[in-house]
């Protein structure tokens, strides 16, 4: 399995829309598209497998909670 993060063209010029918009409203600059990139790509690579993993754990939590749910709703099931 691959450890490089890949984004969708469309997602990736969304993020980089965004970051754009951030540093010209929040910070006053205005950055091209092209350093815009290369900041996505910093944060992907430092910080994009936090994210990544957090997801994971996220998805587990709800998997493990909906698994509970359901073998009690089958040991509601039971006969005596």
């Amino acid at each position: 399995m691959s450890s490089e993060m890949k984004l969708a063209p469309d997602m990736r010029d969304k993020l980089i829309d965004l970051l754009q918009r951030y540093f010209r409203e929040e910070l006053d600059q205005d950055i091209g598209s092209f350093d815009a990139g290369f900041l996505l790509d910093f944060f992907m690579k430092e910080a994009g497998t936090v994210f990544y993993n957090q997801g994971l754990y996220d998805a587990q939590a709800v998997l493990s909670a909906h698994t509970e749910r359901l073998g009690e709703e089958i040991l509601s099931l039971e006969k005596h």
